[in-house]
């Protein structure tokens, strides 16, 4: 394997934690990695400091020549720099940069894409997210050959894994960084020796998982059963997260969990109600369910546990959320 791989010379498009355990996959695999390409570096957290992105990092680390071009489309210096290379294949991890056609006819074997879903479902920028929002019983990881529609082109490998009830968007995106990386590997080597037929999608059963919103994050208890708002919750980690008005103000939900049975005293609640019962703080939701809010954090308070909140700050009865 490590014989065949060192022949292959590649350029690896990537820019945010999950495309790191790739491209130091293809890195110990024995490929010939000529080029990183990664998205310019942005400003972090509050202070705004400049930082490096993680596969900018990785390369630095692996003594790979890095460039951060901040368009590639009509980028005439960038697209010398990659004919010159000529590399076999172009290897595109979330990049975060639409690959322009000259790129896509480039390389001999093509640009090979890893996707954190089951193409053709979830089609888009936030798969992850959305299928843990969702509340799917599985997904995973699909490696494919780029082509000017956006997650269109024609599948090469294919595996899935679980999502766990109380699996977050965050749990799953390590999941299948790190098992997608052997899955990246085993499809260059398969396209190299021909074992891979690109298959084509079936573009009928196609879902869109479009990038995530603030609004995406706002709990409807009139239109979403617990179960449903949990998921939601769970899908939107760490951003946009889930949160609520209460009395005029933001509420940010940290932590939450399906209540099993009715807090007492609170049968036929209309949806929003709140319900404060031993100490622990409830919300009635669609379908007679409810969700128990276990760490929260009031607009322009500290993030505190539900019975902290209680302390100081005593609910009237008629108080609702949402």
């Amino acid at each position: 394997m490590a014989g065949e791989a060192a022949k292959l010379r590649l350029v690896f498009c990537g820019t945010p934690q999950f495309a790191v355990p790739t491209l130091e996959a293809l890195i110990a695999a024995g490929y010939r990695v000529e080029l990183v390409v990664s998205q310019p570096d942005r400003p972090v957290g509050r202070a705004a400091e400049i930082h490096p992105t993680p596969v900018k990092r990785a390369a630095m680390a692996a003594g790979i020549s890095v460039t951060q071009p901040e368009k590639i489309k009509s980028n005439a210096e960038f697209r010398a720099q990659l004919e010159a290379i000529a590399p076999d294949a172009v290897v595109v991890v979330a990049y975060g940069r639409i690959i322009p056609p000259w790129m896509l006819a480039l390389p001999r074997l093509g640009c090979i894409n890893l996707h954190g879903s089951l193409l053709p479902k979830y089609r888009g920028a936030a798969p992850i997210q959305w299928s843990v929002a969702n509340g799917d019983a599985f997904t995973g990881n699909t490696t494919m050959l780029l082509e000017e529609g956006l997650d269109t082109g024609p599948i090469l490998m294919q595996q899935t894994h679980e999502i766990g009830r109380d699996t977050t968007s965050v749990d799953l995106f390590e999941t299948l960084a790190v098992a997608g990386a052997p899955l990246v590997v085993e499809t260059l080597a398969g396209l190299e020796s021909g074992s891979i037929a690109p298959q084509p999608q079936n573009h009928e059963f196609a879902t869109f998982a479009p990038l995530l919103d603030r609004e995406d994050g706002r709990m409807d208890f009139g239109r979403c059963a617990a179960h449903e708002l949990y998921n939601r919750w769970r899908g939107f980690q760490p951003w946009p997260g889930a949160y609520t008005p209460l009395n005029g103000k933001k509420l940010i939900v940290h932590r939450m969990a399906l209540a099993l049975e009715t807090p007492s005293g609170a049968t036929d609640a209309q949806p929003g109600t709140i319900c404060v019962h031993g100490g622990r703080l409830f919300a009635a939701c669609a379908d007679d369910t409810w969700l128990e809010l276990i760490e929260v954090q009031l607009e322009g308070k500290k993030r505190m546990a539900a019975t902290e909140f209680l302390r100081g700050n005593p609910l009237a009865a008629d108080s609702r959320l949402g």
